[in-house]
């Protein structure tokens, strides 16, 4: 065999160090019986098609175009959202938040990593950092700039700390302009960032 010989399989050559360290593991839990592949191939299409910032930015979209289910949603967040059949695990207690032209809001987790995984799915790292995590309740305007997200001084930044027993969505202001964007145009604006409160929703 020559030493000009390509050995590397060609299916896993777009894949980064972690996703191959990932895709090992699961080999090995796999090949040692730890591991049931069925439940876990659930447990991925789950996560990867039903749970997730998609679903978030639905609700986002619904509340847009929605006076009445906004109006729900700021009232009862839980009974809104799983009306629209997002619920169960660490989605359980929902609060929902609104940014307007005079209050913008940052959802952090000062404990650990609270977070609505039925509506934003995984929290981001940087989230469950310790640097966001004191930073956001320290320095929000300052975290904000670090995302690109400028907030004027007349405008209160209000931060929210989740909890095991309750987490927060951020209800983004809605861009300019949009007014006449269906709720799917709508959902395809926002992004999982702005239902953090990191960053703001822009029209396109």
């Amino acid at each position: 065999m020559s030493d000009s010989e390509d050995h590397s399989d060609p299916n896993h050559s777009h894949l980064s160090d972690t996703d191959l360290r990932v895709r090992s593991l699961e080999s090995l839990l796999l090949d040692k019986g730890m591991v049931d592949a069925a439940a876990l191939e659930a447990l991925i299409q789950n996560y990867e098609h039903k749970v997730g910032p998609q679903n978030g930015a639905r609700v986002v979209a619904r509340a847009w175009s929605d006076p009445a289910y906004k109006e729900w949603l700021l009232r009862d967040a839980t009974a809104a959202i799983a009306d629209m059949g997002y619920h169960g695990r660490q989605g359980e207690y929902m609060y929902v938040v609104e940014n307007t032209a005079a209050v913008h809001n940052l959802v952090v987790c000062t404990l650990c990593s609270c977070y609505p995984w039925p509506v934003l799915g995984l929290p981001p790292t940087w989230y469950k950092s310790a640097p966001y995590r004191s930073r956001a309740v320290m320095d929000p305007r300052g975290v904000l700039r670090e995302f690109g997200t400028e907030v004027g001084e007349d405008v209160a930044v209000r931060v929210w700390d989740s909890t095991a027993e309750l987490r927060y969505l951020v209800l983004p202001e809605q861009p300019e302009g949009t007014e006449g964007m269906s709720q799917d145009e709508l959902a395809a604006l926002v992004g999982r960032n702005a239902m953090i409160g990191v960053e703001k929703v822009a029209a396109s």
